[in-house]
């Protein structure tokens, strides 16, 4: 085994490595353990590189030698008349510790310990908030099955039921401080890119029939005809959350933009950014906000509710670009069937100018786009004309994409008179309107930087609502089991620092599995306990992406056989401690 120093010049860590021989003969290397982050070592050595790397060879010897005598099988005496130890837990969850790496990476211990010092409490307010991350990503429910869950790991609480209800307040009141230490500590995880800021709201309901609290009746966005609540998320170009907050389901979404964006301005350090959100958020006031400072924005905008001019401009086929090209087209001479103009986009810039803001509407065209756009509404006129011919019964459409809006109902004879029998038939009128639209897509900036890159930009928000879904599906944010305001907080901020830790392990595995593979993987990471006074043995299968945790994160739990004193070592070494 040897050591070796990997990372960024101003985040670097010192790793074990061990030699072995692969299957084609050929000799690779995989990381072997993690002995600590090189900055922090150092200094522990008085700046001394020389007695730093001497200590890190000795540790590498040791390792060498511990490892060989591990090669030497060890006996194991089981007994087929011998019961095991009634309410012995024997079934462990060991993917936890990769998470746990993560949030001593992030110092979430430090930052408890900095609560702690302003609250009256004596119950670990760390591993509370910690187990609770870890519950949300392996196993998501109720704070109670949170608790249940994790009598299963292999460090099971010590703290009781109530005294996590307890620091459910104490998380709500110290939510902002909490995410401001996390997003500087995330730095030393992974260099946060905050030359562009995404922010995006969504709303979660509780199945109640009366508001209470910011528990409020608003515009659902699952069409849900109860109370909700309303997140508002900050991502950062990566698509590693930055910030979030919750409001009454009753605000309207754009006035919650300026309390948490001046927020990050002030507390964050984060002042120079571009802005990026859907027509939803991009009111005047809200573009005017972020056009102050070194700040800009780049925000989707709605061809449908410009001014009649401008629309007439923006869907007028002439005077377009093909992107890196000065050359003007007629984009209704294309021949939409070579491949090469099927899949190019088309843009024409529309200055606007709006109070004392100079802005540019950038208005695309794209072949495929509208090709997918007539697919969906093709689908969706067959469904329509099921309704006309009634195999399907008609419904009063709800949202924007329903086929009901399609059916055009006729009370009315030609003569004016109320006719006897209502009859339906497919709206022609609605189909050609919505047609005209096939394809075009636009977004107002106050940017002058190229087209191609301002575009680029935009397209990156689909992060953001994939993290929506993270927190809503995967995560399981709801339905909420708490109710008090304070509480629902907590329970949302246990919901975004899940997000930002699974974000960060992502990036550890250069982004290279998706969610449900990390997710499947690190759930089924089981340990069986053999007896209590021997140790575990794997109950999960071995993967190219096991592989891949253990190398990045330094230590292995895929032997045949972990001694507990081993096990111990291991755990030792996810803590850094």
């Amino acid at each position: 085994m040897y050591v070796n120093i990997t990372g960024s010049s101003n985040n670097k860590d010192i790793y074990i490595y061990q030699s072995y021989r692969k299957e084609n003969g050929k000799t690779s290397s995989r990381i072997f353990k993690k002995l600590g982050k090189y900055n922090e070592l150092l200094e522990r050595f008085d700046n001394d590189k020389e007695k730093l790397m001497a200590w890190a060879k000795e540790e590498a010897r040791k390792e060498t030698e511990a490892y060989n005598n591990k090669a030497v099988p060890i006996p194991l005496k089981l007994s087929q008349k011998a019961f095991i130890t009634k309410d012995e837990e024997r079934c462990f969850n060991v993917g936890y510790l990769f998470l746990q790496q993560l949030c001593t990476d992030l110092r979430i211990d430090n930052i408890c310990r900095k609560i702690k010092e302003r609250h009256k409490f004596k119950y670990d307010f760390s591993a509370i908030l910690t187990d609770l991350i870890y519950a949300r990503i392996l196993s998501p429910s109720s704070k109670l099955s949170s608790y249940t869950f994790c009598q299963k790991l292999l460090e099971p609480p010590k703290y009781s039921l109530q005294n996590v209800y307890r620091a459910l307040s104490v998380m709500a009141e110290e939510s902002f401080f909490i995410q401001e230490e996390l997003y500087r500590n995330s730095n030393f995880v992974h260099s946060r890119n905050t030359k562009i800021l995404y922010y995006d709201c969504s709303n979660y309901y509780f199945e109640i029939e009366e508001e209470d609290g910011n528990k409020c009746y608003g515009k659902s966005k699952e069409n849900r005809p109860n109370p909700i609540v309303t997140m508002g998320l900050f991502m950062d170009a990566d698509g590693i959350p930055l910030a979030f907050d919750i409001f009454p389901g009753n605000q309207n979404e754009q006035t919650t933009l300026k309390p948490l964006e001046s927020t990050i301005i002030r507390d964050f350090n984060c002042s120079e950014f571009i802005f990026c959100s859907d027509a939803g958020l991009g009111s005047v006031n809200n573009r005017r906000f972020n056009s102050l400072g070194n700040r800009s924005y780049v925000i989707t905008h709605s061809i449908k509710k410009m001014k009649n001019e401008d629309k007439e401009i923006a869907l007028s086929p002439k005077q377009f670009k093909k992107i890196g090209s000065n050359k003007f087209i007629d984009i209704s001479t294309l021949d939409e069937s070579d491949d090469e103009v099927f899949n190019s986009i088309y843009y024409k810039e529309i200055p606007l100018v709006t109070g004392d803001m100079d802005e540019t509407i950038i208005v695309t065209y794209s072949p495929k786009y509208k090709d997918y756009q007539q697919k969906i509404r093709s689908k969706q006129l067959d469904r329509a004309q099921k309704m006309v011919d009634g195999k399907i019964k008609k419904r009063k459409g709800k949202n924007q994409n329903d086929p009901a809006r399609f059916v055009k109902e006729t009370k009315f004879t030609n003569e004016g008179e109320i006719a006897e029998n209502e009859t339906f038939e497919l709206d022609q009128d609605r189909i050609s309107e919505e047609a005209k639209y096939d394809g075009f897509y636009a977004v107002i900036t106050n940017l002058e930087d190229n087209v191609e890159e301002i575009l680029k930009i935009n397209k990156q928000r689909w992060e953001i609502e994939e993290n929506f879904r993270i927190i809503k599906t995967v995560f399981e944010a709801r339905p909420v089991y708490v109710r008090r305001d304070d509480r629902i907080k907590a329970h949302f901020l246990t919901c975004y620092i899940s997000l930002l830790v699974y974000r960060l392990l992502e990036k550890k595995l250069d982004n290279k599995y998706t969610c449900e593979e990390i997710l499947s993987t690190i759930r089924e990471m089981q340990m069986t306990l053999l007896s209590g006074n021997s140790g575990y043995v794997p109950s999960y299968k071995r993967t190219e992406l096991t592989d891949s945790l253990h190398e990045t994160f330094g230590f292995h739990t895929d032997y045949e056989f972990i001694t507990k004193a081993t096990m111990r070592n291991i755990i030792k070494n996810s803590t850094n401690t």
